[in-house]
């Protein structure tokens, strides 16, 4: 009898754990995300400057304020290196991941930048006396914003260019140039 009772009792046991109460309220819905980006894959935003003693040889861009950046994001900036013509006849860009130096006669050029949640900004610095006009004057940057948690899970050279928009599904008529007034 002690062993019906027992069972019986472990069977009740059973039956009332595995109640479920009503479900409850829907929790907050997420932050928007900027126009013609779902943010998954990251952001690309080109700006263009000139460097020159006025601005400390440096380019500030504060990302907008309808864009969100998290401390674990990767940050990456690309510089338009040069141009070059393709077997077909069509003009294609070389784009750099920064920091590269550049050697010259008279010493080093080096083009870099650093970055936070907030804001990017692009320097040169240098051991050269007196910059030319091809090394700070309207100068072309990409600047890459990529969500480490989905960046974590592909097999992405970040350092090209052409391998980060093609996985951002990114393409020349979609980046969002922004103008640089320093």
């Amino acid at each position: 009898m002690k062993t019906i009772t027992r069972l019986l009792m472990i069977l009740t046991l059973a039956v009332f754990a595995a109640c479920e109460g009503p479900v409850g309220p829907p929790g907050p819905p997420g932050e928007d995300g900027l126009d013609g980006f779902d943010g998954e894959n990251g952001y690309l935003f080109e700006i263009e400057g000139t460097f020159s003693p006025t601005n400390d040889y440096s380019l500030y861009f504060a990302f907008p304020e309808d864009f969100t950046t998290y401390d674990t994001d990767i940050v990456m900036v690309y510089i338009l290196w040069d141009q070059v013509e393709s077997s077909t006849g069509e003009w294609l860009d070389v784009w750099r991941a920064l920091p590269q130096t550049y050697i010259v006669d008279e010493g080093l050029i080096v083009y870099n930048f650093d970055y936070t949640v907030g804001d990017v900004e692009i320097f040169i610095d240098q051991t050269v006396g007196e910059l030319l006009p091809e090394e700070t004057d309207n100068q072309i940057f990409r600047i890459a914003v990529l969500p480490a948690e989905f960046w974590s899970t592909k097999s992405v050279d970040i350092n090209n260019l052409d391998a980060v928009m093609k996985t951002m599904n990114v393409s020349e008529k979609t980046v969002k140039k922004v103008s640089i007034t320093k």
